[in-house]
């Protein structure tokens, strides 16, 4: 497929849909949309746009579809995989002023936000009506909610409250064509035709661009309980995980931490933590509700259960502010390895009762490359954030012998069951991979449903397959 430039005719026509200033032109605006946090990748867009409405947003793609000028969709820029870069340049269309929040429904436990609502401001919207909107990436404070449906972005208490998927209940889209559609219903049951609404989460942009999401809410818990265990081994930390379940209990989150964590975290911010020489790994598990002798008795439950795996010790929040360091040192680890080191970071999911021998994998497959790497994440949903670390390797061994080290590592990952991204996406720099885990079928549909949706691959092209 042949793209074209922007010409002068064409950015009149662009101007006279959205003013000229929601327009950003000049090389010195544009570089803060060249990059998101994927590294240290960096594609200029030709002309950035910033429109207020989906009928603006319709004329653009009926525009740039009429001319063939690529399209890159972006929320607030924090993805991980390069879905938001516009690699062959073209129209770059910001969501930033899709920033409202239209309505919390509380008598049918349902919102209607913009895209552009940043996730953390909206949680706190509903949880001041007493409702909870779970997925909470760790990057919360800053993404945006429609950033977080294109990717199927999860967080920590997928484990007890589901996946984005769960909350999604319809969604405005523009399509390619230029068409506006909503693809289901405010129903809590769907089983009319083709669910559009599952097709567009996930989809990352490449088969329109949302511009309105309805969201399922639930009861807020009214208190929960905080538990760190420390591990001497990164396995028996792991194999504790699936135990928990067996027990018959499911934390509102479990994740895992190893050693190393604490000292990246240490270096970043300062957070004072007491590590223990023979603390090798931890668990941070959270269990809410709205019964606390419920919860500690599922605490006691889990405790027993830590007591079976050689713990070294479980520590118990016993303040709002303890809790907040603790979830402070989860959330900041990825930006504590990436202040201090060249970095790569990839996102796997493999069975929860899985894990130990993932991690045990990556560490030798580390080895054998002469890589480092820090471990963390969602335990347990089985989702593992792996940030390989350069330290001693040389720089011709970093770009030439890491991609093996890679493809070994998700090889060991499908071969335990699982998949290449478990919340962040596949974007850019995962695509690659993808042949590991899909077969030339699957390939052959995704494209066919590509084709449907955007028959001259105007949007977020080079992205996925």
């Amino acid at each position: 497929m042949g793209y074209n430039k922007i010409t002068p005719d064409i950015l009149k026509a662009i101007i006279s849909i959205v003013g000229e200033g929601a327009i950003i032109a000049q090389q010195a605006g544009l570089e803060k949309y060249s990059h998101d946090e994927t590294e240290d990748l960096s594609y200029y867009p030709e002309i950035v746009v910033k429109p207020h409405t989906a009928e603006e947003i319709s004329a653009l793609l009926k525009l740039c579809n009429e001319h063939l000028i690529p399209v890159t969709p972006r929320g607030a820029g924090t993805g991980l995989a390069g879905g938001a870069l516009p690699v062959l340049g073209g129209l770059l269309i910001s969501m930033e002023r899709f920033n409202k929040i239209l309505n919390i429904d509380g008598q049918n436990l349902q919102a209607t936000v913009e895209p552009g609502v940043i996730t953390e401001e909206f949680m706190n919207a509903v949880a001041e009506k007493g409702l909870l909107y779970p997925v909470d990436p760790a990057s919360k404070g800053s993404c945006f909610i429609g950033g977080n449906v294109a990717h199927g972005s999860g967080g920590p208490r997928v484990v007890k409250y589901g996946t984005i998927r769960e909350y999604i209940l319809n969604l405005e889209v523009v399509l390619p064509s230029g068409d506006i559609i909503w693809t289901g219903a405010n129903t809590l049951k769907y089983a009319s035709g083709y669910n559009l609404t599952q097709l567009m989460i996930g989809s990352e942009g490449t088969l329109g661009i949302i511009t309105k999401i309805v969201t399922k809410l639930i009861p807020h818990p009214t208190t929960d309980v905080l538990m760190l265990a420390s591990f001497p081994s990164n396995e028996q930390a792991c194999v504790a995980v699936s135990a928990i379940f067996r027990a018959g209990v499911t934390p509102s989150a479990l994740e895992f931490m190893e050693r190393e964590c604490f000292v990246w975290v240490k270096q970043y911010n300062g957070v004072a933590f007491d590590l223990k020489e023979n603390d090798a790994a931890f668990l941070l598990i959270e269990v809410d509700g709205t019964d606390m002798d419920v919860i500690l008795s599922e605490c006691e439950k889990i405790n027993a259960v830590l007591e079976q795996f050689s713990v070294n010790n479980v520590l118990f929040a016993d303040t709002a502010a303890q809790k907040a360091d603790l979830w402070k040192i989860r959330r900041t680890i990825g930006e504590s390895v990436k202040q201090h080191s060249v970095y790569k970071k990839e996102d796997m999911v493999v069975p929860r009762a899985e894990l130990p021998r993932l991690v045990k994998g990556i560490k030798q497959i580390g080895n054998k490359y002469g890589f480092g790497s820090v471990c963390f994440g969602h335990a347990g949903d089985g989702n593992l954030h792996l940030n390989i670390v350069k330290g001693s390797m040389s720089d011709t061994d970093w770009d030439n012998k890491l991609n093996d080290g890679l493809h070994e590592i998700f090889e060991l990952t499908v071969s335990l069951g699982g998949t290449i991204s478990g919340e962040h996406g596949i974007g850019l720099v995962q695509k690659e991979f993808m042949p590991i885990k899909y077969t030339d079928i699957h390939f052959e549909l995704w494209r066919g449903i590509k084709q449907v949706f955007d028959k001259n691959n105007i949007l977020n092209p080079e992205k996925i397959f």
